[in-house]
């Protein structure tokens, strides 16, 4: 049975955590050479933090924030973004991560569709924040803080509402890349997210969290439901640890891992490749990893991983709007064959055509998944923010549609397949093709563009945009120049790594340009004669 513990507020659980557990670790600092802005390494008890969020909470209650806020957060993969977001939600105040990453552009669209009373930012990203906020409708303060360092915040432009949160009170939004272009808003309640850790927390088999001792080690971004809601809360719940770096970076990650304790890793699939492919695996000696907690492994490295390392890979499914995981835990873990579970009591799965119609096992589909019948957006996102209509389309014949193509087996487990070719899926980060198709049409000398996935050998994916200009020698300075004009005006990675151009795109009777006929099927686009490679101009700025 999959558990929704939905029933009380994030700051109801924080509250009884970390008296449960004032003096276990709660969150890891790895020390970090390059870091100036923390001491080399954090140990934070419960009871620390604890009291840096009472603090904070005091501080924002008397300065008029509560529910009905919203207050943005460009904290990096720092310690105050665990302070605040705790302190926060504990007044009823919803949080809105920023990816680092943004450009000003992708941070003013962000600012205006979730309209934040007040944007929290590092010192290091506050041009950046500013940059963003000048050229945004919206136009809230923004305030500079640091760890143990939290001035007083303005007052809110909105006088809160005279109630306390209730666990169907929004308590995040998360923006996530859709198929239509900018990102939408999804949002997230208290209950949904203390329902995500707890599932975490009864995955069981393998995957077991043993109570008080774990160390979970997650260097991906807390702007992701991964880091910031799944194992946050995961850890949270079971008097864990998160030991959080500032990103992941594969020379640091064993000397991490080993240095922290870490008892159980996060991985994605790029990850893996780049820790097989790196010179210091040795450095891997002495670690205590019991198993590690991803998804996306390459079927070739699954088992040479774990024969190497000596630990498991779980692989499990999950996505922002459902926070109901599913995973590979129990064995037989069908080792390299994409497998991440079942269908529990609780969590009903199918596997559907393009008419929402059931297939046979063995043949792919869309997976569709809900709660149950009665109930069947319990445990999921409240919907995506400004956008009803959509929300809905999702819902369509009440089961909420993935976009992940799968297939399930005779025995019952699911195997992912692919994803809906309108989405990149380049080293973790979900990237809308219709996006950057929009950013690339900006350009005054492009006539038509189409953006697709191509495969890379260690990002999985990267962005190919076939374009049409309308004058001038389509050749690799012009290349150059597009790809700095959308790297100026959006995050690196969604940048094309590749760039091909073409007199003419193929298109319907209502000139719809048809991807799929760009390139010959079954071939490798980036043999195309013409193809021009850009990935190594695309670097985090």
């Amino acid at each position: 049975m999959v558990e929704i513990r939905d029933r009380e507020t994030i700051g109801e659980a924080w509250r009884a955590a970390a008296r449960q557990w004032p003096d276990h670790p709660f969150v890891i600092i790895p020390a970090n050479p390059a870091r100036s802005y923390l001491p080399p390494g954090l140990h934070l008890t419960y009871a620390a933090v604890a009291a840096q969020v009472d603090a904070v909470i005091d501080q924002y209650r008397s300065s008029g924030y509560g529910v009905g806020h919203r207050v943005a957060m460009l904290l990096e993969n720092r310690p105050e973004h665990f302070i605040f977001k705790l302190a926060l939600n504990s007044i009823g105040v919803s949080c809105v991560p920023i990816n680092p990453d943004y450009r000003a552009a992708e941070i003013a669209y962000l600012i205006e569709h979730s309209e934040p009373e007040l944007v929290l930012v590092v010192d290091a990203r506050e041009q950046q924040c500013r940059n963003g906020i000048a050229i945004s409708a919206h136009k809230p303060p923004h305030l500079v803080i640091g760890y143990g360092q939290s001035p007083e915040p303005p007052r809110p432009r909105r006088q809160a509402l005279a109630r306390a949160p209730d666990p169907t009170a929004e308590s995040s939004i998360l923006y996530t890349s859709g198929t239509t272009g900018k990102p939408k808003g999804c949002i997230i309640s208290h209950g949904y997210e203390i329902a995500m850790g707890e599932r975490y927390t009864k995955l069981g088999g393998i995957a077991t969290l043993r109570a008080g001792v774990e160390r979970i080690y997650n260097p991906l971004p807390l702007y992701h439901v991964n880091s910031g809601i799944v194992s946050l809360f995961g850890a949270m719940l079971s008097g864990n640890a998160q030991v959080q770096p500032d990103r992941f970076h594969p020379d640091r990650w064993w000397p991490e891992v080993v240095a922290s304790g870490a008892t159980v890793i996060h991985y994605l699939g790029v990850v893996i490749q780049m820790l097989m492919l790196h010179q210091g695996s040795a450095q891997s000696e002495g670690h205590n990893v019991r198993f590690g907690f991803g998804a996306g492994v390459e079927p070739q490295l699954h088992a040479a991983f774990e024969k190497r390392f000596g630990f498991p890979l779980v692989e499990v499914w999950g996505m922002t709007e459902s926070c109901r995981v599913l995973s590979a835990s129990e064995e037989p873990r069908q080792v390299g064959s994409r497998a991440f579970g079942r269908s529990l009591p609780g969590l009903d799965v199918r596997v559907v055509d393009e008419h929402d119609n059931e297939v046979a096992d063995g043949t792919s589909g869309e997976m569709v998944i809900r709660h149950s019948a009665q109930t069947p957006r319990r445990g999921a996102f409240s919907g995506y923010l400004k956008n009803a209509e959509e929300t809905e389309r999702s819902w369509r014949s009440g089961w909420f549609h993935t976009g992940d193509t799968v297939y399930r087996a005779a025995d019952g487990i699911l195997h992912f397949v692919d994803r809906k070719k309108n989405i990149i899926r380049r080293s973790g980060e979900n990237i809308a093709a219709a996006e950057v198709e929009a950013l690339l049409l900006t350009h005054p000398n492009i006539a038509q563009a189409a953006v697709m996935p191509v495969a890379d050998e260690v990002r999985e994916e990267e962005v190919l945009a076939c374009i049409v200009v309308k004058s001038g020698k389509a050749e690799a300075p012009m290349a150059h120049e597009i790809f700095q004009f959308a790297n100026e005006r959006m995050a690196y990675y969604k940048t094309p790594g590749w760039i091909w151009f073409t007199s003419e795109l193929p298109t319907t009777g209502t000139q719809k340009i048809q991807k799929h006929t760009i390139f010959p099927a079954g071939g490798d686009p980036r043999q195309t004669p013409g193809m021009i490679d850009l990935r190594a101009l695309k670097r985090r700025g």
